[in-house]
């Protein structure tokens, strides 16, 4: 039997908060179990909706904006990097397609998977009458996220792709310059503006210009904005390494406006893979590598010494491979996990054996996310897989990791 209670207890600050508490009695044992709560949740993604282009970009780019087109799909074979094979049959599943220049990207099953069984979770075409309304619209995003226990949640690009490779791609700087512009002020001004803070904007820069990413960052720092996509790995891109300098400004523009640097797997447009034919299991098992790899490539640049203030965070990368870099890194004479647990957050939904790491790991610097509406997605029941990941823990730990530290990270106003 289960009965829920509710404790008053006296803050440090003079103040009570109210606790409430689940009370497991089972075979004459009373045990305590602290509510898990609120969520904050640091890695979802929005699927926009077909309009964003069309309303936010100025009228003179209109005409080349990125648009949706419905078309079906006879095939379809990811050839890595966000690229894929694709053959067109009028016959066959319908798909809604972004075009844009000489890209046609059809929406996926498993990228809007919330609401399907597992095992229609699969990469097959998809419009957007049959996507839960959640993937694209706020006001569905914030119901969903309600029933899912969670009480704000930053969203990653998905047309754009994890930090706008695709408008670092395109042919026609001007206009991939004007796409970013007008996505950032969709997702500030739409997606975020209405939703009484429970999504938190998350920004993307143009990669090819770093005087331009500064301005960026500056613009929407100063509507409120405290976190950026970028690349786990920018020369997997064609771009300048993190040790070339040529970056160096960006990061100092991020730390004095307390803007966090977030880096999802798959933001370098190359996963780590062992075979062309390896089984998809091999590549998903590998997901977290450029994470590691990135996280070591800071821990060795200077670039978290010279900007102190920085933040980083590594969505989806998980967190139980953290204490074997911080132990291989402090193999040199002065310590690098110094500035891992001073300026750097591992992301995570689902990791045992991160949390069973969790004095090597740090308390302080884990955040929760719930994929929402990947195929990874714990939605609806992260409440449930989260309170059985977290059994054992103190409520102090719990309270950090699923929104304390992420409250933290990104300078959030919420109680």
């Amino acid at each position: 039997m289960a009965v829920t209670v509710a404790a008053r207890s006296r803050t440090r600050r003079g103040r009570y908060d109210l606790t409430v508490h689940q009370i497991s009695r089972s075979a004459g044992v009373t045990v305590v179990i602290p509510e898990l709560p609120l969520i904050v949740s640091v890695d979802d993604h929005v699927v926009e909706p077909p309009h964003v282009w069309e309303r936010w970009l100025p009228e003179r780019f209109r005409d080349r904006a990125p648009r949706v087109e419905r078309k079906g799909i006879g095939g379809m074979r990811h050839v890595g990097g966000g690229t894929y094979e694709l053959e067109f049959d009028d016959d066959a599943p319908q798909a809604d397609c972004w075009v844009y220049e000489d890209l046609v990207l059809p929406h996926k099953r498993h990228v809007a998977a919330v609401g399907f069984d597992r095992d229609d979770m699969t990469l097959s075409p998809i419009t957007y009458d049959e996507m839960r309304p959640g993937c694209y619209e706020a006001k569905a995003r914030v119901d969903d996220m309600r029933m899912n226990h969670v009480e704000a949640s930053i969203s990653f690009p998905t047309f754009p792709r994890f930090c706008g490779q695709t408008f670092l791609e395109a042919k026609d700087r001007e206009l991939a310059m004007a796409c970013v512009l007008a996505y950032n002020d969709w997702m500030v001004e739409e997606w975020c503006a209405d939703s009484g803070g429970a999504l938190i904007p998350l920004v993307i820069i143009p990669l090819w210009d770093a005087d331009a990413a500064i301005d960026e960052v500056e613009r929407n720092a100063a509507r409120g904005v405290h976190a950026v996509c970028f690349s786990e790995i920018p020369p997997h891109l064609g771009l300048p390494s993190i040790h070339s300098g040529h970056w160096d400004r960006f990061f100092a523009s991020c730390a004095s406006h307390h803007v966090t640097v977030c880096m999802h797997i798959g933001s370098s447009s190359k996963m780590p893979a062992t075979s062309a034919d390896a089984p998809v299991a091999v590549a998903a098992t590998l997901s977290f590598g450029n994470a590691m790899a990135s996280m070591s490539d800071f821990l060795f640049s200077g670039v978290l010494v010279r900007h102190p203030d920085l933040r980083l965070a590594y969505s989806e990368g998980q967190i139980g491979w953290i204490p074997y870099i911080l132990e291989r890194a402090d193999l040199v004479p002065e310590p690098p996990s110094t500035y891992y647990y001073r300026q750097i957050y591992g992301c995570f939904f689902r990791d045992h054996h991160g949390l069973a790491s969790l004095d090597e790991v740090g308390v302080d610097n884990i955040t929760f996310e719930t994929d929402y509406p990947h195929t990874d997605s714990t939605w609806p029941h992260t409440k449930e897989v989260a309170e059985k990941m977290f059994s054992g823990l103190d409520a102090e730990s719990i309270r950090k990791i699923v929104r304390g530290n992420a409250i933290r990270m990104l300078h959030l106003d919420l109680a």
